[in-house]
């Protein structure tokens, strides 16, 4: 399956997929001066629903400021109202939409004061990254060798389009290597972030997770903390040596592309019995009612398509 649809939305207005283009001299190419989002659409009993829609394109704004633009021709209720009339329009039951805000300028230099920005919301077909076998079985991970961004050199509370040459860096050497997915240290050598994941890990029935410092604040990520939470798990925010995940009990990672996802096996060593934990099942199970809007929190973090 491939990322094809009927329609992307650019600027406002509902293009043929095949014209939705950009000009190959455009600096958020070049340069990856751009910021975005990944979002997913979910079937329910009442129709497609958007998973925390308006709190996503809030950090899609954000990251943009971040990054510098000064004005932006849209904000979070626009661009939200937007990508409901994306999926409406190309009649997905289910789907990943993948904003986007980037520099068009007449200028290839490195200044964002030099061009505008277009935004762009495009929206396709797309299971789990990892498959649906991974979902039941979990994913075999490695500590990667190249360290996570400092959070003065990349801005590590914006997702920049630039910042993920370190993320295809540290995944494409994992996969190489037989894993998965990696798991990346920040400057200090202190457990961050997979490549487009938080993490989580479980020592004693008690939940932890790295801090924000040095993380991107993933919004699945915050449903989960409120997810075990209601379960009456105890989760605690803290640094975490690569040490700490080889005597875990269970560690599972989440983001919008990879959901909830258990790690059976980090540097060739079995995380607890190399199956997905009693916990990681609640909270999997937890998030899949959410999405699925059977769950209490469902009509608060859905966005139904069909109003």
């Amino acid at each position: 399956m491939g990322i094809e649809s009927d329609f992307i939305w650019m600027d406002g207005v509902l293009l043929p997929y095949d014209q939705a283009v950009v000009p190959f001299l455009t600096s958020g190419l070049h340069y990856g001066i751009a910021v975005f989002e990944g979002i997913r659409c979910y079937p329910t009993g009442r129709g497609p629903a958007i998973f925390r829609l308006n709190e996503h394109m809030t950090r899609l704004v954000e990251s943009a400021k971040i990054l510098g633009f000064r004005s932006l021709p849209y904000n979070p209720g626009d661009l939200s109202r937007a990508a409901v009339e994306l999926v409406r329009a190309n009649g997905f039951a289910s789907c990943y939409i993948r904003p986007l805000i980037y520099l068009s300028s007449p200028k290839l230099n490195l200044s964002i004061d030099d061009g505008q920005p277009r935004t762009g919301i495009a929206c396709w077909e797309w299971g789990n990254i990892y498959g649906p076998d991974f979902l039941k079985n979990g994913v075999r991970a490695n500590i990667s060798s190249y360290t996570r961004h400092h959070p003065n050199i990349a801005m590590t509370k914006a997702k920049i389009s630039g910042n993920y040459a370190n993320s295809i860096l540290a995944k494409t050497e994992s996969e190489r290597l037989g894993f998965d997915e990696a798991i990346m240290l920040d400057p200090q050598g202190y457990v961050a972030e997979c490549t487009g994941e938080n993490l989580f890990v479980v020592h004693d029935g008690q939940i932890s997770t790295p801090p924000l410092a040095a993380i991107l604040e993933g919004i699945t990520r915050d449903a989960l903390i409120h997810l075990a939470a209601d379960l009456g798990y105890s989760i605690t925010e803290r640094m975490m040596g690569r040490d700490m995940l080889y005597t875990a009990d269970e560690v599972f990672v989440c983001g919008t592309a990879a959901e909830v996802v258990a790690v059976r096996e980090i540097d060739f060593r079995p995380i607890g019995n190399g199956q997905i934990g009693s916990i990681t099942a609640d909270i999997q199970k937890a998030f899949y009612e959410v999405v699925g809007g059977t769950h209490p929190r469902s009509d608060g973090w859905l966005t139904y398509v069909s109003g």
